[in-house]
């Protein structure tokens, strides 16, 4: 039964990792192949400005920072997957998936603030790839607080409490 009620939020967070996939692909595409940027280029969002930026690259090199977005998804998916089918380690998953999610949004905020302080400017792309880390980091609290804590036994683990005879 909590497999099944469970199985929407996982279906949901595996559709909006392959979301921010899809922006972080587009976003390094436009990196590397010189494809049109679409988006506003003036005014408040002006996505040129900042995917054009020095935060936009990992510091140190010329790799764009959608790249390890890509692989955050890239995982996020994976914990989804794993989620759907390991139902004997499920509340594990469902701690990862939030751990990860946290990390996300961190590293959102810190995107943010660069965008805002040091910028003042905002791109779209990026700040739909960060709605989409905040709506997966609230679908991950949620599931923790649905989730049943398992048990010694669903665990694989004997319980120390109960006494065995040999």
């Amino acid at each position: 039964m909590r497999v099944i009620r469970n199985f929407p939020w996982q279906v949901l967070l595996l559709l909006l990792s392959l979301v921010g996939a899809g922006i972080a692909i587009y976003l390094t595409t436009v990196h590397y192949e010189n494809v049109p940027l679409i988006c506003s280029a003036s005014g408040l969002v002006d996505c040129a400005r900042v995917l054009s930026s020095s935060y936009s690259v990992i510091p140190g090199t010329t790799v764009p920072i959608t790249i390890p977005g890509l692989g955050w998804c890239a995982v996020m998916a994976v914990l989804a997957l794993a989620a759907l089918r390991l139902s004997s380690i499920r509340r594990r998953i469902l701690v990862a998936q939030f751990a990860w999610s946290l990390l996300g949004m961190l590293t959102v905020l810190y995107l943010v603030y660069i965008e805002l302080v040091r910028l003042h400017t905002i791109c779209a792309w990026c700040t739909g790839l960060h709605i989409v880390i905040f709506l997966m980091l609230l679908i991950t609290i949620v599931q923790l607080q649905q989730a049943e804590p398992e048990t010694e036994m669903q665990a694989g683990r004997e319980n120390p409490k109960i006494p065995t005879t040999r």
